[in-house]
């Protein structure tokens, strides 16, 4: 992986104003998602559930990135910015790795169709974790 500047110099972040409206609504999209997400995994659509609750960590991570003055052009990009997150001590690991295991999972869901109840259990669990911390870290900008 790449910084943040390399990723700003390479348009996969940009520099913006941090705005409360954005942020509250890429919270409210990571809500939503990972409502979706607990009602797919009770009617046993796996599949759904691992695609909604990564969309719950993407969107919860993103708040975050706007609350930084980010946007990320590109889903890993938002990685990079959580990746400095933890150099600076601001987040655990575990949290890039709860992303980037969604991420992987979520791909094998939605273009090679292999999921399981087991895949989706831990990437639920995980997506609960992740926009809780995600939500911490933005209460603590306040």
């Amino acid at each position: 992986m790449t910084d943040i500047q390399g990723c700003i110099e390479k348009g996969y972040l940009r520099k913006t104003e941090p705005d409360p409206k954005i942020i509250e609504k890429e919270l409210s999209e990571a809500d939503y998602d990972f409502e979706r997400a607990k009602h797919a995994f009770e009617e046993k659509d796996f599949k759904w559930c691992i695609i909604k609750s990564y969309y719950c960590m993407f969107h919860a991570a993103r708040a975050v990135l706007f609350s930084l003055g980010l946007k990320e052009k590109r889903h890993f990009a938002v990685q990079v910015v959580l990746e400095d997150l933890i150099k600076k001590g601001r987040l655990e690991s575990i949290y890039l790795d709860y992303l980037s295991s969604a991420m992987e999972w979520r791909e094998d869901a939605d273009y090679r169709y292999t999921h399981s109840e087991e895949t989706a259990i831990d990437c639920i669990e995980n997506a609960g974790k992740f926009l809780a911390k995600m939500k911490e870290l933005l209460k603590r900008r306040d």
